[in-house]
């Protein structure tokens, strides 16, 4: 029975790379509106299992449904977006700015040949307004920090007007107090514009105050549910320590 609210649906999903076992009969439901932290050690199959979200790998066993279809059958990745740890799809040499980086993410809704339209210039606006990047707008991609680049490559997926956003570790090597403006800005986009996030994080404030779901994984899923059941369950003692129950607090 196809759930219309459930975006990604896994279903006792394994995978191996040669004899070595990287996820081990996960079921996992992503329902629409989530803000999901995926948590786990390194090694523990996350990378993997957002290659398989992203239809990138395909599982050895189980099944996989994306908005309702098997992800043989979903086409319309356009309704998906992706921001990676480290964005490797731009030449550092290549003069682009700010505006033409966001541009980018107009290309899947295009035919060829894909120019800009006269609407599309609102839309990139719209993106940069939501990472509060606009007045960068003119400024060239390489010229900006990490922190910054990283928000324009956000407001890139952003531009495509996803229904879920896909993010690995955005603010690896980004300060604390730009990290913490940072996932404010995800929350709003989360609550405000309805579009689930899929965060893949080692940040401890990031489940603490901004997310409302949160998976563990280690091979195997060992805890899904919501933030507060999992302030109150032993995962979160074995991560956080004895003073889980004030580091979970919200603010």
């Amino acid at each position: 029975m196809i759930e219309p609210d459930v975006l990604f649906d896994l279903d006792e999903v394994s995978f191996r790379y040669g004899n070595e076992q990287i996820l081990d009969s996960v079921s996992l439901k992503v329902h629409r509106g989530d803000f999901l932290a995926l948590l786990g050690p390194n090694g523990s199959g996350k990378s993997t299992l957002i290659r398989i979200i992203l239809g990138l790998q395909k599982p050895d066993t189980g099944l996989v449904r994306i908005m309702g279809r098997n992800l043989v059958d979903f086409t319309a990745w356009d309704r998906v977006g992706y921001v990676p740890q480290k964005v490797t799809d731009l030449d550092p040499l290549f003069p682009a700015s700010v505006k033409e980086v966001v541009a980018m993410g107009l290309l899947p809704h295009k035919t060829w040949p894909r120019f800009l339209k006269p609407g599309d210039e609102a839309v990139i606006d719209e993106a940069l307004d939501l990472m509060e990047m606009r007045r960068y707008k003119d400024r060239r991609i390489w010229a900006l920090s990490g922190g910054q680049q990283q928000r324009v490559f956000i407001a890139r997926a952003l531009a495509s007007q996803p229904e879920v956003l896909v993010l690995d570790e955005p603010t690896t090597g980004v300060d604390g107090v730009t990290q913490e403006r940072f996932y404010d800005m995800l929350q709003h986009i989360n609550r405000e514009k309805g579009v689930t996030m899929i965060l893949v994080t080692h940040d401890i404030g990031v489940v603490t105050k901004h997310v409302n779901k949160v998976a563990c994984l280690n091979q195997k899923l060992i805890f899904h549910g919501s933030h507060d059941d999992f302030c109150d369950s032993e995962q979160a003692i074995t991560l956080f320590g004895p003073e889980s129950h004030l580091i979970c607090h919200r603010h």
